[in-house]
């Protein structure tokens, strides 16, 4: 079965206080062999690259409503006249909050969405074929 990758490459903002936040390269990333969830790879300074794994759904709601609660919280705002979407991050190292233009991330999910329509997820990990093979024995 050949797997499809949607991925975007975009800049963030790191919110460090009110009126004060930092470029952060970032890419967004989906497989359709992982069809719930979505990955995000922050490029920081250090050797290695950050990757934070979630929900897609959170972040196609979070795009319209707040969500989330616990490590991953998504919600949409406005910020210097332009539509943002804001990731609360959370994890034992600490905490982060993140902007995200709003008509980047929409449009990088709504290819998502094409790839592995809402609701198509399960049929993309065969999990029907495999409960069919080991019922049948």
């Amino acid at each position: 079965m050949r797997h499809t990758v949607v991925e975007r490459e975009l800049e963030l903002r790191l919110i460090l206080s009110p009126g004060r936040s930092v470029p952060v390269p970032a890419r967004l990333g989906y497989r359709s062999d992982d069809p719930y969830a979505v990955h995000i790879t922050f490029h920081t300074d250090s050797d290695h690259p950050v990757g934070w794994t979630f929900a897609r759904d959170l972040l196609v709601e979070g795009v319209f409503r707040p969500c989330g609660h616990g490590d991953v919280r998504v919600w949409p705002t406005r910020a210097g006249g332009r539509g943002v979407v804001l990731m609360a991050l959370s994890s034992p190292d600490g905490d982060a909050l993140l902007e995200a233009p709003v008509p980047q991330v929409s449009a990088w999910l709504e290819r998502t969405l094409r790839a592995v329509p809402p609701g198509a997820e399960g049929g993309q990990l065969g999990i029907d074929d495999a409960l069919g093979q080991l019922l049948a024995r």
